[in-house]
């Protein structure tokens, strides 16, 4: 199983020198390198190699170690290193990965590894394999590692510690017992502490959690990691629709399944494509393929303003002057609709606001965009007097406290509306709101103008 990623410790020497030592086949202080760098740190600097030379740094480690720093591997940085591999260590090193680790990456390899790792897998890790990869896609069953140590709920607490003794080896936690019964359905569950600070004649059944906190194998990898996060857990138990344990979902993957999840979020709120992969590693041609449809869609949308400054020509003739303000307004009006998308959309996540509270947010959100257009239209009312005329100072005063209110109240709607909708939250957050914003901000400008001033 993959570990959370850690802070990566700085090294005594520069980054490159791994890359340097493998492409000038200085082979024994490449070796020396790796061996004096934790495995985290391994995975990240063959994350940033082309794959010949990370192929060729990941074959100098020990069998053991190669392991660790595998599975701190992306699945994308992880292809192209089994792809080198000679069959014997291919099959070594997929056989000793945890299943779910191994179906996470085969589902994002191509057929012909998935195929090669069959192949060379033994008939019970083969079979654990498959029946991950059965699971949707984004479900708590890929996730979850399915070796655990359940215990039967009429035990002692000394029968229970030669159960763990006997099955530990295989399962890869063991600090979160389930508890099950003769069918292997769910009853609760027993922390290894208990049975370790308990007298051996004491029952299990005496010591178990029940009702604990779980989920079922078809649920959100997400909505099952953040429930960990609110209830502590280091590990959660997975059942089928029967309620039968079929599984953990321990914490490491569920940090790994927040961090992806929250880079896609803020992937979609610059609007871009989230990419796979290491950052450095992603050559310039594939970061500007995964924002170039993005700014095509935008710059599309934008043609709105230029059609709303276009209707609103005779106006801006007769009082230039209004132009001068257009930046700065429609600035204001798009911030503040962003900024309500983004703590909407950070709500949603983390399940402080539901589909339910839609009018609540509007109301809550339109009441905090007056309030900002206020303090901003005081400020306007200054600038204006200062470069302008008073009359227009008003008018941008006035449209101020409107696009402001009108502003955070869109920023609120449009990512409960999509949750509504099954559409990603963050996909119609910042941008979309800002350019929207854009164009109706400017009409509400403009009538405000024609409101006052009479042109």
């Amino acid at each position: 199983m993959s570990q959370p990623n850690r802070p990566h410790e700085p090294s005594a020497e520069p980054a490159e020198s791994l890359r340097a030592a493998v492409k000038d086949q200085r082979l024994d202080a490449a070796q020396e390198w790796l061996e004096r760098h934790p495995p985290h740190v391994v995975a990240d600097e063959l994350a940033r190699m082309d794959a010949v030379d990370a192929g060729v740094a990941f074959r100098l480690l020990g069998k053991d170690r190669a392991l660790e720093v595998f599975e701190e591997l992306e699945p994308v940085d992880q292809q192209p290193i089994l792809e080198g591999l000679r069959d014997r260590s291919f099959q070594e090193l997929i056989e000793a990965m945890e299943p779910d680790d191994r179906a996470r990456m085969l589902w994002e390899a191509p057929a012909k590894v998935v195929r090669r790792v069959l192949a060379g897998l033994s008939p019970n890790e083969r079979r654990m394999t498959a029946a991950l990869l059965g699971y949707p896609e984004g479900s708590v069953g890929r996730h979850m590692t399915p070796e655990v140590v359940a215990l039967p709920q009429a035990l002692t607490v000394e029968q229970a510690l030669r159960t763990v003794r006997a099955k530990g080896a295989d399962a890869e936690t063991v600090y979160t017992l389930p508890v099950v019964d003769s069918g292997r359905r769910l009853t609760g569950i027993v922390e290894l502490r208990e049975l370790v600070l308990n007298a051996p004649d004491a029952m299990v059944s005496d010591l178990v959690v029940t009702e604990p906190a779980a989920a079922y194998a078809t649920d959100s990898a997400e909505s099952a990691a953040r429930l960990m996060r609110e209830t502590n857990d280091l590990s959660l138990p997975v059942v089928d629709s029967e309620e039968r344990l079929v599984g953990l979902f321990t914490i490491d993957d569920a940090v790994e399944v927040i961090e992806a999840a929250d880079t896609e979020d803020v992937a979609r709120q610059a609007g871009a494509a989230p990419w796979a992969g290491h950052y450095m590693a992603a050559s310039v041609w594939q970061l500007a393929r995964y924002r170039a449809l993005w700014l095509a869609l935008l710059l599309v949308a934008a043609t709105l303003t230029v059609g709303v400054t276009q209707a609103f020509e005779a106006t801006l003739e007769q009082v230039a002057q209004l132009a001068l303000f257009i930046p700065m307004l429609i600035g204001a009006g798009g911030n503040a609709g962003a900024q309500a998308a983004t703590a909407c959309v950070r709500a949603l996540a983390v399940g402080e606001v539901r589909g339910s509270d839609l009018m609540k947010v509007i109301w809550r959100e339109c009441r905090v965009g007056l309030v900002l257009g206020s303090m901003l239209a005081l400020l306007g009312l200054v600038v204006g007097t200062l470069f302008v005329s008073a009359s227009i100072a008003l008018v941008v005063g006035i449209t101020l406290v409107v696009i402001c209110g009108w502003a955070a109240t869109i920023g609120g709607t449009m990512p409960l509306l999509a949750k509504r909708l099954h559409i990603d939250p963050a996909v119609v957050s910042a941008p979309m709101v800002t350019t929207l914003v854009d164009a109706t901000g400017l009409i509400i400008y403009f009538l405000t103008a024609k409101a006052v001033l009479g042109v």
